[in-house]
């Protein structure tokens, strides 16, 4: 079973009147991968800047293994961090950049050196011992600053969007390298992105912010299956949200059909929103669409066609693999699995 490590109780932070966190709750588990996922200014690097001590909440406590640790200063919680902007010493190279905090340690030579090969390794950088930060890639240098944070053992690894300056094919192995080497380690890692991708990609838990509110958490099958409300729906992944009345338990009406689906404890008759994702509609011939439509446009996406579908109420997104021509009329079909509904939210995506 996994043990606390981190607890956040009602934290609010408001700068100059604005309220930054309404009064979160969250808790994060020893060796757990977290990602605090969501838009620019919703909250989520202040929540990573109060667990490093950065910055102190307004009000609400920090516990760090049971230890309230709001007062405590960054340099002495059991916390390092990995910025987006490396902070790399220049005038250093590589071996001398990793044993910086293992000196400020009073560590000996010989422990110095073990650790820095350990980290090196870890980072695949072996061998680079002697480069200065200026002659390596964005990528490498990324490597260097996690092997810097890591080297002296933090219970606790804190990532605010580190992957941010590197290009897409670089990005998406350094998802694969950051768990791994989190899974090697065995620390805890709280990451901070708006790139819904890295988060499914990488983490154990996910927690969707939205306006200094943590709307969801779960793990990303849940988040991306099961959303609790029409922002992490849109956030996370692509969804079709269209207006329903669920007229009973596992029997919803939408686009002037009734279909059956598996949500229940609902009020009888009640509005909903109704969210399908673009890759559970089935195409199928107009006789035999539950709804029919005409496709407005194809775009190749280089796994799938992304195609929309004008009904006479709603124009829908599909994912197929099959290449349907602008023009030609189609039927669509749903299974009660593709459907999932929730009750109205109001929370709309920030822009």
């Amino acid at each position: 079973m996994s043990k606390e490590l981190i607890r956040l109780v009602d934290c609010f932070m408001a700068f100059d009147g604005e309220v930054v966190l309404n009064s979160i709750n969250l808790y994060i588990n020893d060796h757990e991968f977290l990602t605090l996922l969501g838009p620019s200014g919703c909250g989520k690097t202040t929540t990573l800047r109060i667990i490093g001590g950065f910055q102190k909440p307004t009000s609400g406590d920090i516990l760090f293994d049971g230890v309230r640790i709001n007062d405590l200063p960054p340099h002495k919680r059991k916390v390092n961090t990995v910025f987006q902007k490396y902070a790399l010493f220049t005038h250093m190279n590589v071996y001398e950049n990793i044993a910086f905090g293992l000196r400020i340690s009073k560590k000996s030579e010989s422990e110095i050196k073990k650790s820095v090969q350990e980290a090196l390794a870890l980072v695949s950088l072996s061998g680079y011992e002697k480069r200065m930060p200026s002659s390596l890639s964005g990528g490498q240098q990324q490597r260097i600053a996690i092997a810097r944070a890591i080297v002296n053992r933090p219970q606790v690894l804190l990532l605010d969007e580190p992957l941010g300056a590197l290009d897409l094919k670089l990005r998406k192995e350094m998802q694969k390298e950051l768990k791994r080497i989190q899974q090697q380690v065995g620390i805890t890692f709280i990451y901070v992105t708006h790139d819904q991708e890295e988060a499914l990609t990488m983490s154990d838990t996910i927690a969707v912010m939205n306006n200094g509110n943590i709307l969801q958490i779960g793990t990303p099958v849940d988040i991306y299956n099961e959303p609790k409300n029409a922002f992490v729906a849109r956030f996370v992944g692509e969804s079709n949200i269209i207006d329903g009345s669920m007229l009973q338990d596992r029997l919803v009406e939408f686009s002037n059909h009734k279909f059956d689906c598996l949500d229940s404890g609902f009020a009888p008759n009640e509005p909903v929103d109704v969210v399908v994702r673009p890759e559970d509609i089935k195409i199928v011939s107009v006789e035999e669409g539950q709804m029919r439509g005409c496709v407005t446009s194809v775009i190749f996406k280089g796994v799938h066609y992304e195609i929309s579908v004008k009904t006479e109420d709603f124009t829908w997104i599909i994912h197929s693999t099959m290449y349907i021509p602008e023009g030609q009329n189609i039927g669509m079909y749903l299974t009660p699995d593709d459907i999932h509904i929730m009750h109205k939210s109001k929370e709309e995506v920030s822009k």
